[in-house]
């Protein structure tokens, strides 16, 4: 009898332990297939996943464009409620360097008035375990930077077909003008280097997100500039935003949602760190906590949310869809929030 209340006292500890680290105003995550195959290199299955953008904004299908940022290409997918179909590559750039092919390191993709736009990281190449030295191997890193600092335009055709319109290194002269960003520029990301994680692109303006730099007091640097100056020759006329996450947080993916944006946000540097959702007017340096995403990564330590998509509204409140890094084929999961 007494291990009976016992029991029944430890299981509703539980319930109400399980119930105050949900967040607020969030359904459980629901995970989405994927038929057919998200590529990453070499054909096999992505696990690499960083950016996904659509032509249309509300309802389904959805005609969309995937990227995995160890690839040379993109790829397109029909977005369906609850599901995913992977359909034909795109190819991006062709860089090489000694006959071997580049990356571009694609971070995040947009969609604007009938093109998407994917962005590299304009960052230092990844070199966990310091194999380039800045002396010896400096041809190669300044290969592998200019095959990451680029901004590819791809014009969306009919029955969701794509093809590559044009390519601009321009954004990366911009950033290094950038007084609080020049220092950082080309640095490993290791040593607080550029390394961009998210664009999107609202009126005639793109929005850049960085994962690093951290600047002062650990706030996370957005550029906005002007897309003219991408692809049109205009001037920049850039405007530098300074967000506060939390302590060693940076971007991860920008989405446009109504006037504003939706900002995934996640550490820094590698290793484990809070993942969360954020909304931003895209005015100001002030952002509003909208979930955090702890109970999507679960146990799965090596998950990196690094893309999200608006779905819907209803009453529950806002439907994002959230692609992880380190997940085969991007774990493409449903999470709800509070609606900003």
């Amino acid at each position: 009898m007494v291990g009976n209340k016992v029991g029944g006292v430890v299981g509703f500890l539980l319930l109400v332990a399980g119930l105050l680290a949900a967040p607020a105003g969030a359904d459980e995550p629901k995970s989405w297939p994927v038929k057919h195959r998200l590529l990453g290199p070499d054909g096999e299955k992505s696990t690499d996943v960083s950016g996904i953008a659509c032509t249309t904004a509300a309802g389904f299908p959805r005609s969309c464009l995937v990227i995995d940022d160890n690839s040379q290409s993109a790829q397109l997918v029909t977005l369906e409620d609850g599901k995913i179909s992977a359909g034909e590559q795109v190819e991006l750039i062709s860089n090489k360097f000694k006959k071997k092919a580049l990356e571009l390191d694609g971070e995040g993709v947009a969609f604007a008035e009938g093109f998407y736009y994917v962005i590299g990281s304009h960052g230092h190449p990844r070199d966990k375990k310091h194999k380039l030295d800045a002396v010896k191997d400096k041809e190669e890193i300044d290969a592998r930077i200019s095959a990451a600092s680029q901004v590819v335009r791809i014009e969306a055709g009919p029955n969701g077909t794509a093809s590559v319109v044009d390519r601009s290194p321009n954004l990366r002269n911009i950033i290094a003008a950038q007084p609080e960003l020049q220092r950082f520029a080309e640095q490993r990301l290791e040593n607080n280097g550029v390394t961009i994680e998210g664009i999107a692109i609202r009126g005639k303006r793109v929005f850049v997100g960085f994962r690093g730099p951290a600047l002062d007091d650990g706030r996370a640097p957005i550029l906005s500039v002007a897309l003219d100056a991408l692809f049109g020759g205009g001037a920049p006329d850039a405007r530098l935003y300074q967000l506060r996450f939390g302590d060693g947080q940076g971007v991860r993916d920008l989405a446009p949602l109504d006037n504003g944006f939706l900002i995934l946000a996640g550490p820094t540097a590698d290793g484990p760190g809070r993942y969360a959702v954020y909304w931003w007017d895209g005015d100001s340096d002030n952002v509003r906590f909208l979930r955090d995403l702890a109970d999507l990564i679960g146990d799965h330590r090596e998950r990196k949310p690094e893309a999200l998509l608006p779905l819907d509204k209803a009453s529950s409140g806002l439907r994002v869809l959230i692609l992880s890094d380190g997940a085969q084929e991007g774990a493409p999961t449903a999470v709800t929030m509070p609606a900003p």
